[in-house]
């Protein structure tokens, strides 16, 4: 699989030598959608692409060189992938950050460096080193199960994040009074004094091996509060010049000190006082950056490429402003996916739909995105909701049923007079 060099059942391969080439040999963590939009951002460069997934049909196993089937997070699975290899990245923080120090002290270039992965990927670290920097953050305290919110009700109201594991509004849960306790996570985890925020704003910034920054506009993120996704965003934010200021400030000291080169995703917490918190840091690639394929001239994975191979960090500017919109699968939708209302969204000017493969959706799965780019906000505005409300994600079997019932239950057409009569 993979333009015809196969699949290797298990994590254990002989890489071939590639010496009459100056391909650099890179795996990718991980096949989701990330890992997919960052191997066609690879078609542009002298990279040969590995991709190690447990699913041979993720997303990104069709379009890398050389797909290997395996567990991210067992250490054998990732020394073996990654040893014959130049260079690592990662599309999600879950992977086995130990197998990733041994290949890094052996020469294999890793993005993010382990040791920022390390502390990143677990939500107790990353807020310790976020007090140890002084990067401003919600007043926290670590908690080891529920018994620690209940001896902690002055925290309330308060968001509890579970330390390990979380992701894609998993591990979240808001504990609003004492009666929301029960909702709150039996291990491990941080409970964050809650914030009366103004704006959610997400900041990413690429930083190579040199040191070098290079910072792209920021972005409003609107979140769908039920499931605690992003819902759509706008590029770029509306902030004053100072805000704007304190913001790329604030997400650079954030990433700096964790001495790693990479791409690097700051969400943050904006108050109507102008103060500003870290929420989290991604340490790879990210939701709030698709809208840079179309949107601006170095795309976030145009600008990973960069960063492992070497040249020179890519121009962040934007294109035009833009907006994304997630395609969710729907509730009680489960199976065999069907995209309704696609026809009428390509139809429309300035639109680009991307599709992330995936056979199978369910409730809350993240299955595509929309960017939306104009001159006009109003214009993004008015067309994101359009597509919110214009394109469904369902299962073929519930779109099925739906047309069934309107065929039996046709919508009577309102009859108009004829003005000329």
């Amino acid at each position: 699989m993979g333009m015809g060099f196969g699949v290797w059942e298990g994590s254990f391969i002989y890489l071939r030598e590639n010496k009459d080439t100056m391909q650099l040999k890179v795996g990718i963590l991980g096949g989701g959608q990330l890992g997919r939009m960052l191997l066609q951002a690879a078609a542009n460069y002298p990279v040969e692409t590995y991709v190690l997934e447990d699913d041979a049909d993720c997303p990104a196993a069709h379009l890398c060189h050389y797909f290997v089937k395996g567990d991210i997070r067992n250490f054998d699975d990732v020394y073996q992938f990654g040893k014959g290899l130049d260079a690592l990245t990662i599309e999600i923080e879950s992977v086995n950050d130990e197998a990733l120090a041994q290949l890094e002290a052996e020469g294999v270039k890793i993005y993010p460096k382990a040791a920022a992965l390390r502390t990143i990927k677990n939500k107790i670290t990353q807020k310790q080193y976020y007090t140890e920097f002084s990067v401003p953050t919600a007043e926290y305290i670590i908690t080891q199960n529920r018994e620690g919110i209940r001896a902690k009700l002055d925290m309330l109201p308060a968001v509890h994040k579970l330390g390990m594991g979380g992701y894609d509004g998993k591990g979240v849960q808001m504990i609003r009074t004492k009666d929301d306790i029960e909702k709150g996570f039996d291990e491990p985890g941080v409970l964050e004094k809650m914030i009366v925020i103004d704006k959610e704003i997400a900041q990413i910034i690429a930083i190579s091996d040199k040191g070098e920054t290079a910072i792209y506009p920021p972005v409003d993120m609107v979140f769908d509060q039920r499931l605690n996704l992003l819902d759509y965003q706008i590029s770029p934010a509306e902030l004053p010049q100072n805000l704007m200021w304190k913001v790329e400030a604030i997400s650079l000291r954030a990433v700096k000190e964790l001495k790693s080169p990479g791409i690097f995703a700051v969400e943050l917490l904006v108050t109507k006082g102008g103060d500003v918190y870290v929420n989290e840091t991604a340490p790879r690639v990210h939701n709030s950056g698709h809208h840079t394929i179309e949107g601006n001239y170095s795309s976030q994975f145009d600008m990973l490429w960069r960063v492992i191979l070497g040249y020179p960090l890519g121009n962040t500017e934007a294109i035009l402003p833009g907006a994304i919109v997630n395609l969710i699968g729907a509730d009680g939708c489960e199976g065999e996916v069907h995209y309704e209302g696609l026809d009428e969204v390509l139809h429309m000017d300035n639109v680009f739909v991307h599709i992330y493969g995936k056979k199978e959706t369910k409730a809350g799965r993240k299955m595509g995105h929309v960017t939306i780019i104009s001159r006009e906000k109003q214009d993004l505005v008015y067309k994101a909701h359009k597509i919110k409300n214009t394109l469904k994600v369902m299962s073929k079997e519930a779109a099925a049923s739906a047309a069934e019932y309107l065929l039996a239950h046709p919508v009577p057409v309102e009859k108009t007079r004829d003005s000329s009569l």
